[in-house]
């Protein structure tokens, strides 16, 4: 290259972006939870640990190591009739500083008859001026058990790491025997250290989970997983259209104070399956 001349300015909509699918497909059979179906495309991988038995136990993986904007990656799980699958990921993803547009994620779940679904993947941890848009479609059928749990890290405390800005937005919808049973849209941004310094959002939090469990009777947690939540927390248990269905929400200071009540919490609920292996304190 001529040193004389200027290298030509990188164009970010030019930039190589992400753009994955991953579909996983489970069924009983043979006394146990099998797997049916699987697709893999791009930067999404899925790995299946050796279990002794039931739940299914699912990992998923993006090898781009994190996204930025206009990176696209979908999610698809599908738990025929009577099977049980726990769903996690390797690691926390990880959202950068956009240069140019928001990373899409859509996650797609598919619950039969009387199965069980655990979403348990380790925490979104964003980054200063990352923007991220974020999308989960569930589908129970009737007597179908929903255990979904989502937390978020506007920076790391340990790392001196602070997001002023950027733009995080997250849509839930879920559906059990076509009825919706739970909606809920969050979103901050570009000021995202303004917001959740308020009291009536995250009180100066950088540390967030939601957690819903959606079976025939959740409020039998309700008392014990108050308890575990404190005065950093809050958890409601109510009936929707005939689906019972429990919420909790938390707030932490950083990643590890969350994850020492988060970690009790998902294993109360989800009973003896308990966390997958990849979580850790």
């Amino acid at each position: 290259m001529d040193p004389a001349v200027p290298p030509k300015p990188i164009n970010p909509a030019e930039m190589q972006r992400v753009a994955a699918v991953g579909h996983l497909a489970v069924r009983r059979a043979a006394g146990r939870t099998r797997l049916a179906r699987l697709y893999q495309e791009g930067a999404a991988k899925i790995r299946m640990p050796a279990v002794a038995a039931d739940p299914f136990e699912a990992v998923l993986i993006n090898t781009a190591g994190g996204l930025t904007g206009g990176d696209r990656l979908a999610w698809r799980v599908e738990v025929d009739d009577g099977a049980a699958a726990t769903i996690t990921t390797q690691a926390c993803e990880k959202i950068y500083r956009s240069a140019h547009g928001r990373a899409d994620v859509v996650c797609t779940m598919r619950v039969g008859c009387d199965a069980g679904l655990a979403w348990l993947p380790q925490e979104t941890i964003v980054y200063r001026e990352a923007a991220l848009a974020r999308r989960f479609e569930v589908d129970l059928a009737p007597g179908a058990r929903l255990l979904m749990a989502e937390a978020t890290v506007f920076g790391r405390l340990a790392m001196g790491e602070t997001v002023e800005g950027g733009d995080f937005r997250d849509r839930w919808r879920v559906r059990r025997d076509g009825r919706l049973v739970h909606a809920e849209d969050f979103a901050v941004g570009p000021d995202i250290a303004a917001t959740l310094s308020r009291s009536a959002a995250a009180g100066g939090a950088s540390a967030m989970a939601t957690v819903l469990l959606i079976d025939d009777e959740p409020a039998r947690h309700l008392e014990a997983a108050r308890s575990i939540l404190g005065d950093r927390g809050g958890a409601s248990a109510w009936t929707v259209g005939g689906s019972g269905k429990l919420l909790a929400r938390l707030v932490e200071r950083d990643s590890y104070c969350l994850r020492r009540r988060l970690v009790p919490l998902l294993g109360l609920l989800n009973g003896k399956a308990g966390l997958p292996k990849t979580w850790s304190l």
